[in-house]
């Protein structure tokens, strides 16, 4: 089995696919062949996924084993509607066999693959499977990319329990926009002093990759 690294994030619009192509950036520099895919994704019309394309524009540039990979090749799931996988769906079930032969397919190609998960940890799929219990699925070491707005302390913990939870082999990474000073100022002082290693995406994604490889 390649190195399997799932991207996630305590909400959506968080920074998945930043985070994900700085990822895909950092591994390919290192001389890895680098794969990505998003299992799920949904706002796609008239078959065009926006995460997807940007993912594929970039890893066919940094991997060229990736050449005749089509947008369908890495997001098997498609759905119309803007919402959450079960909502769009209409709660079909999770096809996981299409995810596992998506994956069996592009590990060919690569020796690391970057899965970009839907929205939070907590966004359901089907009935009875949310984002979470996929990435229990896949076993893949994770990635918690975490904002750094007011209120990042609570849904960074609660985050980081849901998946302490699942026994999910995780880090933590903070994405940093335009409120620096404020988070320098009202929230990185807890986590600080709580024993966090505060990682920030923008900056230290080499050490990310580093922990990330090594989980």
């Amino acid at each position: 089995m390649k190195k399997q690294i799932f991207v996630t994030a305590t909400n959506t619009d968080i920074g998945k696919t930043y985070t994900t192509k700085l990822l895909l950036k950092e591994y390919a520099s290192r001389g890895l062949r680098v794969g990505v895919m998003k299992p799920i994704e949904t706002g796609v019309l008239d078959g065009f996924c926006p995460d997807g394309e940007e993912l594929l524009s970039l890893v066919k540039e940094l991997n060229i084993e990736f050449k005749d990979i089509s947008v369908n090749d890495i997001v098997p799931i498609q759905y119309e509607l803007a919402a959450a996988p079960f909502v769009a769906s209409r709660n079909t079930p999770l096809d996981l066999k299409k995810i596992d032969n998506t994956i069996q397919k592009l590990e060919n190609l690569c020796d690391v693959l970057i899965i970009e998960g839907a929205g939070g940890l907590y966004v359901p799929i089907d009935e009875n499977t949310m984002i979470i219990d996929l990435i229990k699925y896949l076993d893949a070491s994770t990635l918690l990319v975490t904002h750094c707005s007011l209120g990042c302390i609570n849904d960074t913990l609660l985050s980081k329990k849901a998946l302490e939870s699942k026994k999910i082999k995780h880090t933590i990474a903070f994405n940093i926009r335009d409120d620096e000073a404020s988070f320098s100022k009202i929230s990185q002082p807890y986590f600080q002093k709580s024993g966090f290693k505060v990682m920030k995406v923008g900056q230290n994604i080499d050490t990310i990759c580093d922990v990330l490889y090594n989980l």
